[in-house]
């Protein structure tokens, strides 16, 4: 009866155990859409609070949202569904002010920290190509963060400043705001970052081919809504003209929550 509900769960506890890959919690959520097919299984908020927790994961937080209120709804007693729906909802509240204040720097500091980019800053990416994993020339163009089109960025990369990172109370993923020379300001979703690696303010930052979302929340009477970039590995990223090694890699362990066995 919960084959599907334990497959996906599964699948939840894989995300993290190798690499935290979307096409898992693609998978993950095919289990949890055939779970809500069952009449006893749509009943359990287990299946609504792990499910919103996989959605968080894939950034798709209105439906991270519905998913813990639906959970708090089937079981009104249960505290942590409400909990995790005020951490998100702070934490989104926390990226749209820091992207609008990009930071909260002040202007002469943030004018002399994009004065200060240079072509070097791209590292490996500077000069209008790069070599790939499998020794192959891939052709990439500098562009501004306003350029990107929604999703999928081949042939292009980006390097702004970083103006402010931050941990919420949930690890994964990394987030810190950048702007570039536009003073255009995104935030950028780090995952499997290792503890204590994450790029700092007034690092420059290059990002390869970057995959752009655009985040949409309506809650009560709170609205959000600005554009980010989710890199799925540091090893990617160029930090002040330096590729990150595999030792800034280091993915993290959930335990998925079985609160109704």
């Amino acid at each position: 009866m919960y084959f599907s509900v334990i497959l996906g769960n599964a699948y939840l506890s894989l995300f993290f155990a190798q690499s935290q890959l979307p096409k898992t919690l693609k998978l993950c959520m095919s289990a949890y859409q055939q779970a809500e097919k069952d009449p006893v299984a749509k009943c359990n908020p287990d299946l609504y609070y792990n499910r919103a927790t996989a959605y968080k994961y894939q950034e798709e937080y209105q439906l991270s949202i519905m998913g813990f209120s639906r959970a708090s709804l089937l079981d009104p007693t249960w505290s942590n569904p409400q909990e995790k729906k005020r951490q998100l909802i702070d934490y989104l509240l926390k990226v749209v002010t820091f992207i609008e204040t990009k930071g909260k720097l002040k202007g002469k500091r943030l004018t002399s920290m994009l004065e200060s980019l240079t072509e070097s800053d791209l590292g490996p990416y500077a000069g209008g190509s790069y070599t790939g994993p499998r020794g192959n020339s891939v052709k990439l163009d500098k562009c501004s963060l306003i350029e990107l089109q929604k999703e999928t960025n081949p042939e292009k990369v980006v390097v702004g400043k970083v103006v402010c990172s931050f941990m919420s109370d949930d690890p994964v993923p990394f987030t810190l705001c950048m702007v570039d020379a536009m003073e255009t300001c995104y935030s950028v979703t780090i995952y499997n970052m290792a503890e204590g690696c994450g790029p700092k303010i007034g690092d420059s930052l290059a990002i390869p081919e970057p995959f752009v979302q655009e985040v949409e929340v309506q809650y009560n009477d709170q609205a959000f809504s600005y554009k980010s970039i989710r890199v799925d590995s540091p090893v990617v990223l160029a930090i002040n003209g330096k590729k990150l090694g595999l030792k800034k890699q280091a993915p993290s362990v959930l335990a998925v929550n079985t609160k109704s066995e």
